[in-house]
């Protein structure tokens, strides 16, 4: 009998993998890979992981996978402004991307998931996403040959719980790791003419304090950059004509004031392919997200005290765009679909 998860409970099986665990190997330019202890990944628990990403049946009606707003073609972002989901429900942020999700010690915009494995059902069972209850999706997957076996693989049993779906896609996205940039072979691997000339001088535009000041949010370490400070700012997006905000973003979950409009610091990592920009996706380009900030943002009373007035000419601005280019890495092989997934 398979045992599904109901209401206010689960199903009172193991939830831990079984087997050995694997090494997730960082590349150039990042730290170990943090990993919880009560779910270290193994090879069935990612394999297991990577068939839920990409599958339509997590959906209410069998349209949306994990993969349709966080899209490998888009180095696992989405290209749509607002995320649509299921009958083409309009979300209310942009789906950010993956990579590098794993160093993150909360998840969402605005932080209200504090683990991987907290933030990966939340999609399924929201109205404006997958819109499917997690009793029902548990229920689809336990009818599946494929999955009994592939849960038992990974757990012991071939028992379908949200629990252990929940970890296996937590699992296969701490796969999804971006490094080896020309950044990193520059500023890490001694390679001094990895950066174009362009670029070395944006990057000198970057960690400037009185120039670019962009570091002071996306951080550089001597040892790694995983190019975001894993904190909350207010950079000015989003406001309405009369200075209000249109996303109380932060506040939402702590009823701080200060963090109104703040929303989490995002990875630069690959930002070339990830566009559009913002919470809000309401910048196409990185042209205009150096413009915008050069601007210094849009005047509101929660703006970040980092939000300085910057004055960047037409060739420093072109710069600071080559070396956010700079910063696209390399992918680990096999994170897209199989094709003999259905």
């Amino acid at each position: 009998m398979v045992l599904l998860f109901t209401a206010g409970c689960r199903a009172k099986v193991s939830e831990s993998p079984i087997g050995p665990s694997v090494q997730l190997h960082a590349p150039l330019g990042l730290p170990p890979v943090p990993i919880p202890p009560d779910n270290p990944p193994t090879e069935a628990t990612i394999a297991l992981g990577k068939r839920l990403f990409y599958d339509i049946r997590l959906s209410k009606d069998n349209t949306l996978a994990c993969a349709t707003c966080h899209d490998p073609e888009h180095d696992f972002s989405d290209p749509h402004p607002i995320s649509l989901g299921v009958g083409g429900a309009k979300g209310i942020r942009n789906a950010p991307t993956l990579i590098n999700v794993a160093y993150q010690s909360s998840q969402f915009w605005d932080g209200r998931a504090t683990s991987l494995e907290i933030q990966a059902a939340s999609p399924i069972a929201d109205p404006l996403e997958m819109n499917q209850t997690h009793k029902v999706s548990v229920s689809k997957l336990a009818k599946d040959p494929v999955y009994r076996k592939m849960f038992t693989d990974a757990f012991g049993s071939k028992d379908v719980t949200l629990g252990r779906v929940e970890r296996s896609l937590a699992s296969f996205e701490r796969t999804i790791l971006s490094g080896d940039s020309a950044f990193d072979r520059f500023q890490y691997g001694g390679q001094p003419t990895a950066l174009t000339p362009a670029q070395a001088r944006g990057l000198a535009l970057f960690i400037n304090p009185i120039k670019g000041n962009c570091a002071a949010c996306h951080t550089i370490t001597p040892q790694y950059a995983l190019f975001t400070d894993g904190k909350f700012h207010n950079i000015g997006i989003g406001v309405n004509d009369d200075g209000t905000l249109k996303d109380a973003g932060r506040y939402h979950e702590t009823t701080v004031k200060s963090d109104t409009g703040a929303f989490k610091t995002p990875t630069l990592r690959n930002i070339a392919n990830t566009a559009p920009y913002m919470h809000d996706g309401s910048l196409q380009t990185l042209e205009q997200v150096v413009s915008f900030y050069a601007g210094q943002g849009n005047s509101n009373p929660y703006i970040d005290r980092e939000i300085k007035t910057i004055h960047l000419d037409g060739q420093e601005r072109s710069d600071l765009v080559e070396f956010l280019k700079s910063l696209t890495g390399k992918l680990p092989p096999n994170l897209e679909e199989e094709k003999s997934h259905p």
